[in-house]
């Protein structure tokens, strides 16, 4: 009976020990999970010119100058490249 007993005395510091560390581990893993997924919901801030090539912005912004795209449709428009209803 003494044996048990001293068994039971020398494991269960050990007990403690892997039982506290699994939790510190448990922890930090939900704190990791939450940051990511806080970080994924956070707004992000990105420059719109960065989306589309120089070449394809540039010939967006020529065509919208230049002409309408209604008048290109070959549709009536006004003197402001507006259409005409009537």
């Amino acid at each position: 009976m003494s044996d048990i007993s001293e068994l039971l005395k020398e494991a269960k510091p050990l007990y403690f020990e892997r039982k506290r560390r699994r939790n510190q581990i448990k922890a930090t893993l939900a704190t990791l999970v939450c940051v990511v997924m806080m970080s994924s919901l956070w707004p992000q801030k990105y420059d719109s010119y960065m989306l589309l090539p120089d070449t394809e912005f540039e010939s967006k912004v020529a065509q919208i100058e230049n002409g309408s795209v209604i008048e290109d449709l070959g549709l009536p428009v006004d003197e402001y490249g507006l259409l005409v209803v009537g």
